[in-house]
């Protein structure tokens, strides 16, 4: 298996066993300005009461998108990026910088605020097909990722340990160092690769809102989500509403992606394992892609079965041909030679073809 670590020691992932990434949700975001350290303290309480109180619902949000908020939401966005349906990129927004932000301050606040249609634009997948992207118009991108930075306040309490997709302070480096030390170190002889069909594309608005509600109840921050979910894109210019789904490459869709997985999946899988599994079963997940790691084939097999149920009920499923349950593992080679049958399948994960086998000086790779 290809390993990232490159210093050899395994990073934290609490669910599995490990110690917790010294990241998580435990401190204040680190401040390098006095923007961002009023920006910081201004929302230390609301994550000093999430992580306090886990079943309350958070009714005043908004007044914590400040003007501050929207200056260091600006200068946090890629500044070559593509420009939305209003065609404004980030240079020019630039311009007139304090006065823009003033003005869209007060729009949020009033409710006068309106979000813009995302621009369609395809990008090409490895296997040759088009994957459809939403890019956002730039005032948008500002408000989202304001609203990203209150939300995680809440969320980086709440999401657990094995998620590790588009959460500060954690990488796909992080994933995959996890995903290493459960193979080599943990009970794992069968390996689950789950792909969620479209995920980005069929996730169902209504139960999405319903997710976010468990713990937001700011009928402001409500609404602005709404905006942008009922916002639609612009392709060749037309407007069309997109019925389910959220735009994917949008700066809140991964947020609100996470939040929809916490609540359909990663709180029952957890469950599922405590209540159910007999043998060893470890979760990675990095936003809608997800390994599982079995130490008995029929609890692989029983929670697949299970999953597809799960998803199902939340208007998504299982890629038919992209799911697979393989041998995989420490053991997984020796056992399959005494069997007579080939070399274990690979599966990749992030970017990395993942192998089970042994290195030029026997020990498991």
């Amino acid at each position: 298996m290809n390993h990232s670590n490159k210093d050899g020691k395994p990073l934290a992932e609490n669910e599995e066993g490990r110690p917790l990434i010294k990241e998580n949700a435990r401190q204040p975001n680190t401040c390098s300005t006095q923007s961002e350290e009023r920006v910081s303290q201004g929302l230390a309480g609301v994550r000093k009461a999430a992580r306090e109180n886990k079943e309350m619902k958070f009714t005043a949000l908004l007044h914590h998108l400040t003007a501050d908020l929207l200056r260091e939401s600006f200068y946090a966005l890629k500044r070559k990026a593509a420009p939305g349906v209003d065609g404004v990129t980030w240079q020019e927004y630039e311009t007139g910088l304090e006065d823009r932000l003033v003005d869209l301050h007060g729009r949020v606040h009033r409710g006068a605020y309106r979000a813009q249609p995302s621009r369609r634009v395809y990008i090409e997948k490895e296997d040759g097909r088009q994957r459809p992207l939403g890019i956002a118009a730039l005032e948008d991108k500002i408000v989202q990722q304001a609203v990203v930075t209150i939300l995680h306040q809440i969320y980086e309490e709440d999401f657990l340990g094995f998620s590790y997709g588009f959460r500060p302070g954690r990488s796909q480096h992080d994933a995959l160092d996890a995903l290493s030390y459960a193979l080599l170190k943990k009970k794992v002889n069968y390996v689950l690769d789950a792909d969620i069909k479209g995920f980005f594309d069929n996730l169902d608005k209504t139960w999405l809102i319903k997710f976010v509600e468990h713990r937001v109840a700011d009928p402001r921050i409500l609404r602005l989500i709404q905006k942008w979910l009922k916002a639609g894109v612009m392709e060749d210019g037309k407007w069309s509403e997109t019925k389910t789904g959220t735009p994917q490459g949008s700066v809140i869709s991964p947020t609100l992606a996470n939040v929809y997985l916490h609540y359909a999946f990663d709180l029952w899988v957890n469950a599922w394992r405590k209540k159910w599994a007999q043998g060893a079963v470890v979760v990675i997940r990095y936003a809608d892609d997800t390994v599982l790691g079995f130490q008995h084939q029929a609890e692989a097999d029983r929670f697949l079965e299970s999953l597809r149920k799960r998803l199902e009920r939340f208007g998504l499923e299982l890629h038919p041909e992209k799911t697979r349950r393989i041998e995989f593992g420490r053991f997984a080679e020796p056992n399959r030679e005494r069997r007579g049958e080939g070399k274990p399948e690979t599966f990749d994960f992030l970017g990395f073809t993942h192998i089970s086998g042994k290195t030029a000086k026997g020990t498991s790779r």
